[in-house]
């Protein structure tokens, strides 16, 4: 019963389905011509890219399609205020400029303009319109306007100050992401600063410290210390192992660095899915990339 609720969630579509597809097949393919191979793991970077691209692709699509329809509904409300100002209803205002280009919100203008015509009452046209459009912005200014249309007294004004209000979202909406885009650049800097140390670390340091260690096993029972896989095994431990958790801790910091990018550069954690999935991917194939060239 859980399935189709977590489908419909994903928003399965044909590019997402073919992307997880194509993965699927090459991380089959590669598991039996390639196991025991260092490619083996960047072939598996490869295709959780592939996998995971359709979604990142339509997140950033839908951010873009958000930012249009806020951007759309301010005119929307100028033009209403402009045509209530002169002494139109409100529903009649609406069927007025129902013909005018609004972009993204043009289907959901259409209905409501539609609706209204039918004789259903403007306040649940608005509520429909708002749960149609799914912003939150547009939600608080419609449902100030619907309830300003139901107790009456002067529409304009406050049709005016919702579209104020709308107006100054939007600016400070902007504000932050100029204010926040060297931060962001800066994040994405120190992780790739960090992925560097990561490889030095796993190719050049640790694999001379387990060689001292070696060596100084040669002599007796004890190298260097922090070494040792215990006196049940009596052996030193080989950096292949030392340095296999690292993956997971660039691809950890990646994650929750792009969270916390997209939380401060545009105030939603979704918007820092985006983030995440770029810094995951650069972690996960230049790791594993650099597993296959140097390693």
């Amino acid at each position: 019963m859980q399935i189709p609720n977590i489908l419909k969630k994903l928003k399965l579509n044909k590019p997402k389905i073919i992307g997880i597809v194509v993965a699927l097949i090459s991380f089959v393919l590669a598991l039996i011509f390639l196991r025991g191979n260092e490619i083996l793991y960047f072939i598996f970077g490869i295709a959780l890219v592939i996998a995971l691209l359709p979604f990142f692709v339509f997140l950033i699509l839908e951010g873009g399609a958000a930012k249009e329809k806020e951007e759309m509904f301010l005119e929307f409300s100028r033009n209403l205020v402009e045509n209530v100002k002169a002494g139109t209803p409100i529903s009649r205002s609406i069927l007025n400029i129902r013909k005018k280009d609004y972009g993204k919100l043009n289907p959901y203008i259409n209905k409501l303009a539609n609706q209204i015509s039918l004789g259903i009452p403007v306040k649940s046209a608005l509520e429909t319109f708002a749960r149609d459009v799914g912003n939150s912005t547009i939600t608080r200014a419609v449902t100030i306007i619907s309830e300003a249309e139901k107790a009456g007294g002067r529409i304009d004004d406050i049709l005016e100050a919702v579209v104020r209000s709308v107006s100054q979202t939007e600016k400070l909406k902007k504000e932050r992401r100029a204010a926040m885009y060297s931060l962001v650049v800066q994040g994405y800097i120190i992780f790739m600063i960090f992925i560097v140390i990561m490889l030095v670390m796993q190719f050049k340091i640790l694999p001379i410290a387990t060689g001292l260690g070696e060596v100084g096993g040669l002599g007796g029972e004890e190298g260097l210390p922090g070494f040792s896989l215990g006196a049940s095994q009596g052996q030193v431990a080989a950096a292949e192992e030392l340095t296999r958790p690292f993956l997971w801790l660039l691809l950890t910091q990646g994650f929750f660095i792009g969270l916390v990018i997209g939380k401060l550069a545009e105030g939603t954690i979704k918007s820092g899915l985006k983030h995440s999935f770029i810094l995951v991917m650069l972690a996960l194939l230049i790791s594993t990339g650099a597993k296959v060239f140097f390693g």
